[in-house]
């Protein structure tokens, strides 16, 4: 056991070495997540022009059928305050 040899220990850097070596890896830190995210972009598997239009419309006839219930609740809500305020008053 005495003859195993021991890594020398890593000096820590000094303010102005880790000052430095921020602003020398900036660039490669700002680009990593472009990166990534442009190789993850070209795994995606996109839809067909046909179902693009589809699920476009889909999603507009939800939105369509919301803003109904939503307006019908509303309309429901203000009539319920205008009657309980003739009560009140």
């Amino acid at each position: 056991m005495a003859d195993e040899k021991k890594a020398p220990a890593k000096a820590k850097p000094s303010g102005w070495e880790k000052f430095v070596n921020f602003f020398k890896h900036l660039p490669s830190k700002i680009a990593k997540p472009f990166k990534d995210m442009w190789h993850e972009l070209k795994r995606v598997t996109w839809p067909t022009k046909r179902k693009l239009v589809i699920y476009s419309i889909i999603v507009l006839v939800f939105m369509l059928f919301m803003g109904v219930v939503i307006g019908l609740f509303d309309l429901g809500a203000s009539a319920l305050v205008k009657a309980l305020g003739n009560i009140v008053s």
